[in-house]
């Protein structure tokens, strides 16, 4: 049975997730979702446990109980549902997404206007081109 567990302090690590369950039966894995970008946990994690049973066990017993000053929330950890990646938008194809097209087309323009809106010769300020 797989288990979905929400409201984790952020210091819990999958060993401490691992301990906590440990006593309601047999556990595959045990994991603490962490943060890509930050390394920090992001709340919440999974339990595997061999048997359903036990897991039920678990999930009426932890589910609403206080871990590391927390509050938690244990459940039957649902599979993902099937999101289009675009969000409903037509695909895209090729290799740049319209920001960066945007981005560079404007940086362009505005170097162009820079450079021609300043004669460099006379030191005066000319006349804008847009070409």
């Amino acid at each position: 049975m797989n288990i979905y567990i929400t409201g984790l302090n952020y210091s819990i690590n999958d060993a401490d997730l691992n301990d906590l369950f440990a006593e309601y039966g047999e556990i595959t894995s045990a994991k603490v979702i962490m943060d890509r970008e930050t390394g920090r946990s992001r709340g919440f994690g999974f339990v595997e446990m061999v048997n359903d049973g036990d897991g039920q066990k678990a999930i009426d017993a932890l589910s609403g109980a206080e871990f590391e000053k927390k509050v938690i929330s244990v459940s039957v950890a649902r599979p993902r549902s099937e999101k289009p990646s675009n969000s409903g938008y037509r695909e895209r194809k090729g290799g740049y997404n319209s920001s960066s097209i945007l981005i560079s087309w404007y940086m362009k323009v505005c170097l162009n206007c820079l450079v021609s809106a300043f004669d460099v010769r006379s030191h005066r300020i000319g006349r804008i081109n847009f070409d």
